[in-house]
């Protein structure tokens, strides 16, 4: 046992990695874009198009590859499926999830939000304290989900977290967390300060293999998100605190079943560097943004859509997150969820006129109860095998 224990400790100082505390990624990621072809293909394409544009042309993509399967638009597809008129109402909202802001230390090829060190979209501090007055007048909310980017690196983080912990010390606050971001400078304290707070995290690591990582997410994240998991272990993640991990695939395919995969993630992970978790949830990669343009430029976006089509589960509708959760961008408009917000679908007022709502616009969230959500052809995403949601 005590050799047990010596082995156990040794890969925990080889991985723990202090000397990577107080350095930058973002360097070596700006290098990366520099050499990413399929990057500064698609940001060429933005220059020319503009943001709407290439939102228009990612859409009419989905509309073509569907139409070339022979399948109708979601709307029609679910109401043939569940013999109703296809469209869905919210329920009380139970999570409000605030995505603070694009700017990120990393630029993962899979990213929905499209976030990289070049987005310097943040949400202002006036933005952050409407969601704060709104987070204090609707009791039905449960959890706090905090997202970006990299949410740790916007100015207005740790106001969000302080105050929404003081308004609501009963709630859940979520950190979506890409691990490397406790290694920037400037960010010495924040497993402390995510301590202090009792922030769940929930961290993204696509695998337990180096290579897999940093195909995905970059050079050298690997080794810093073990690192960083290691860091969080020490303060009590996964432990005496809620640590989940969220895998998505490396590529156009469906995740693997979620239990058998949770097994094989703690294994892997506690034998080859001491690491604990809590969790693993399997997210399903949407066809949008950055993904979408990587199938788009294979070829592969047809037949993923027919992949997604023919993986369609009933059993994914009743927990879908638009149903009760509320999305906010960093500029304040409201959504049904993360997708929508990135593809532009904000929700909008009940007067007609397709005016987009803000935060300002609402006294509490509970407003939205039983508004009409926004779908489209990417919600084939969220109800394909185990969902995205």
């Amino acid at each position: 046992t005590v050799d047990v224990d010596q082995h156990r400790l040794a890969k925990k100082k080889k991985w723990r990695r202090e000397d990577l505390f107080g350095t930058t990624l973002t360097v070596q990621t700006l290098k990366d874009l520099e050499r990413d072809k399929d990057f500064q293909a698609t940001a060429a394409r933005l220059q020319q198009l503009g943001v709407d544009g290439m939102t228009k042309e990612e859409r009419a993509n989905r509309r073509r590859a569907l139409d070339s399967l022979g399948v109708p638009d979601f709307n029609s597809f679910l109401a043939g499926k569940l013999q109703t008129d296809g469209s869905l109402k919210r329920a009380l909202p139970e999570v409000f999830q605030i995505n603070i802001g694009l700017y990120c230390n990393q630029a993962c090829a899979h990213c929905h939000v499209e976030s990289s060190p070049l987005r310097k979209e943040m949400m202002t501090s006036e933005v952050a304290g409407q969601c704060l007055e709104l987070l204090k007048n609707s009791p039905s909310i449960t959890t706090l989900d905090i997202t970006g980017g990299a949410p740790e690196l916007n100015d207005n983080f740790r106001f969000l977290v302080k105050m929404a912990r003081q308004l609501r010390p009963d709630i859940d606050i979520i950190d979506r967390c890409n691990l490397t971001v406790l290694q920037e400078p400037g960010q010495e304290d924040l497993v402390d300060f995510l301590k202090e707070n009792k922030v769940h995290i929930i961290a993204s690591l696509p695998c337990y293999s180096a290579e897999n990582v940093n195909t995905q997410r970059g050079n050298g994240v690997f080794d810093r998100s073990i690192s960083a998991l290691l860091a969080l272990n020490e303060a009590g993640y996964g432990s005496d605190l809620p640590l989940d991990l969220v895998y998505n695939p490396l590529g156009a395919f469906l995740p693997p079943p979620q239990a058998s995969l949770e097994a094989k993630y703690k294994e892997v992970l506690d034998d080859n560097f001491g690491i604990l978790f809590n969790s693993l949830f399997t997210m399903t990669n949407m066809p949008v943004k950055r993904f979408a343009d990587f199938l788009h430029r294979r070829d592969e976006l047809k037949d993923y859509m027919d992949l997604l089509v023919r993986n369609f589960n009933p059993n994914t509708i009743g927990s879908l997150m638009c149903l009760n959760t509320v999305n906010v961008g960093y500029d304040g408009k409201i959504y049904d969820c993360d997708f929508n917000q990135q593809l532009g679908y904000a929700i909008e007022s009940e007067t007609g006129d397709r005016d987009e709502l803000s935060v300002f616009d609402l006294q509490s969230l509970a407003e939205l109860y039983e508004s009409k959500i926004r779908n489209d052809n990417h919600c084939f995403g969220c109800t394909a095998g185990m969902g995205s949601s």
